[in-house]
């Protein structure tokens, strides 16, 4: 007996199209989600025009905004790779998204790759943004836009790492409560709104190994001061991708 024919033919999509359509559900529903994106979007730029426009921190010889784009443009990869994610990722796994995700024919490592796709979608329409506001600001930047992006690629790996670290240990809303805290706390110590030699020595050297001092610094390096390759915080960065991802394969819990 010949086996009949089925018009769709059943049966799981490339995994190809897969992470395509995931990545683009992904990207749709952190967008249309209001407080991520005033914590991605709104926030930064509001940071950037406030800061540039009124003279508050003293930020050194030069135009504000030369020294704070950097900085806004190290908060937006933050914002979206470790904090937003962090959250999101916290409550699709409390909810038991990721549990019947993983049931599905898209494997799990698909899904993650959609996940970091979707930062990175929503990172593009961040800096296009803030790079517009900046040049309406009078930014002007110099260096390498090969070191810029090779900053923003570890920058986003790390942070991504810590985030589902962090979402997949701790209870949503500790993730909740903890991903916002570090958010506010590095946006002050994290060099990118204070310069970091306003800090005393000790302390300066500390915060000066955190990978949003290492992202903020090296972006400032390059684009303020026009830096070829900032390889001691490239080097920052590449052990913070290293760890955090090591330990979110490690740690993560699905359930």
């Amino acid at each position: 007996m010949s086996a009949g024919t089925y018009t769709p033919n059943p049966g799981a999509a490339p995994v190809g199209r897969m992470i395509k359509a995931q990545t683009a559900l992904e990207t749709r529903m952190l967008l249309r989600n209001g407080e991520q994106l005033l914590l991605t979007v709104i926030i930064p730029a509001l940071l950037l025009v406030l800061f540039s426009a009124v003279d508050i921190i003293d930020t050194g010889k030069g135009k504000s905004v030369d020294f704070l784009t950097p900085g806004i443009l190290a908060l937006a990869v933050m914002s979206t790779a470790f904090t937003g994610q962090a959250i999101a990722t916290g409550f699709e796994r409390r909810y038991g998204v990721l549990k019947r995700l993983g049931a599905s024919p898209l494997p799990r490592w698909a899904l993650m790759t959609a996940k970091t796709l979707s930062v990175l979608v929503t990172e593009v329409l961040q800096i296009i943004l803030l790079t517009v506001i900046a040049f309406a600001l009078g930014w002007s930047p110099h260096g390498n836009p090969f070191a810029v992006l090779l900053l923003m690629v570890l920058g986003t790996a790390a942070f991504s790492g810590l985030g589902l670290l962090m979402a997949g240990t701790l209870k949503a809303e500790a993730t909740l409560a903890g991903a916002n805290l570090v958010f506010l706390l590095l946006l002050v110590g994290g060099g990118v709104i204070v310069p970091m030699d306003k800090f005393p020595g000790g302390v300066q050297d500390a915060l000066g190994l955190l990978p949003i001092s290492a992202l903020s610094d090296g972006l400032r390096d390059v684009l303020q001061h026009g830096a070829a390759m900032p390889w001691g915080d490239l080097g920052i960065l590449a052990v913070w991708t290293v760890l955090g991802l090591g330990a979110a394969a490690k740690f993560f819990r699905w359930e």
